[in-house]
C-alpha cells in the first residue's frame, strides 16, 4: 500500500518536501511543525502530506531518514574493522549537519510516543540491523568468534558514544574521537587488531 500511495511523487519531489519538513524544524522546533506547514513551505496539498506519511512523526521520521547521504545497509567493505569504520563515518556525517536538530527530535521523542514509535522504526532500528549484519558478516568470514560475547553491544556502543560525549565533555563525537573509541574499546573486545588512522586529539 505505502509504494502504491507514493508512486505519485517522484524521488525529487519527495525530497523538497523532506527539506521543507526539516527546514520548519530547524526554525520553530518539533511541537511548532504541522502538515499544513510543510504543505504552505513546499507548495503542495495538505492532503499529498496526509495520503504519503499519514502523520507529522511518520513525515519527520522518512525527511531524517530519506536525506541521509549513507545508509549503514549500504556498507560492505569486506572486513569488520573497515565497516565499522565507515559507520563512524557516516554517523558523525549525519550528525554534523543537525545536531541540534536531534536533539530536539531526542527531546520531543520521550514526550510523544507515536514520535519515537516512528524514529526507532524509521531510523534506530535499521541502523541497529546494518551494525549486526557487519557483525554477522564478521563471523561468517572468520575474523571473530561466533560466541564472542562482546559482538552483541557494538551497536549499543557505537550509537551510545555519538550521545554520550556531548553530555559528558561538551563537545560532539567527532571522526577522530570515534576511530580512537574503535580502536580502544570496540576492536579490542572482538578480538580484532587494527592500526588507528586517525589520531589527533581535537
Amino acid at each position: 500500500m505505502t509504494s502504491q500511495r507514493r508512486s505519485k511523487i517522484t524521488p525529487e519531489r519527495e525530497l523538497e518536501l523532506y527539506e521543507a519538513a526539516l527546514d520548519l524544524l530547524r526554525e520553530s522546533g518539533y511541537e511548532a511543525l504541522t502538515m499544513e506547514g510543510v504543505a504552505a513551505r513546499s507548495r503542495c496539498g495538505k492532503s499529498t502530506l496526509y495520503r504519503q506519511w499519514g502523520t507529522k512523526p511518520q513525515l519527520v521520521a522518512a525527511a531524517l531518514r530519506g536525506t541521509r547521504c549513507v545508509k549503514l545497509a549500504d556498507v560492505d567493505t569486506g572486513s569488520l574493522v573497515g565497516d565499522l569504520r565507515a559507520a563512524a563515518r557516516s554517523a558523525v556525517a549525519g550528525a554534523g549537519r543537525d545536531t541540534a536538530l536531534m536533539h530536539a527530535l531526542s527531546h520531543a521523542a520521550f514526550q510523544n510516543p507515536e514520535l519515537l514509535r516512528a524514529l526507532r522504526e524509521s531510523l534506530i532500528e535499521p541502523e541497529v540491523a546494518a551494525i549486526k549484519a557487519m557483525v554477522e558478516r564478521a563471523v561468517t568470514r572468520g575474523e571473530i568468534a561466533a560466541d564472542n560475547p562482546a559482538a552483541e553491544f557494538v551497536a549499543a556502543q557505537l550509537m551510545g558514544v555519538m550521545r554520550a560525549r556531548p553530555m559528558v565533555e561538551g563537545r560532539q563525537a567527532d571522526e577522530a574521537y570515534l576511530h580512537r573509541f574503535l580502536e580502544a574499546a570496540v576492536f579490542p573486545a572482538l578480538g580484532l587488531r587494527a592500526t588507528s588512522r586517525v589520531t589527533s586529539h581535537p
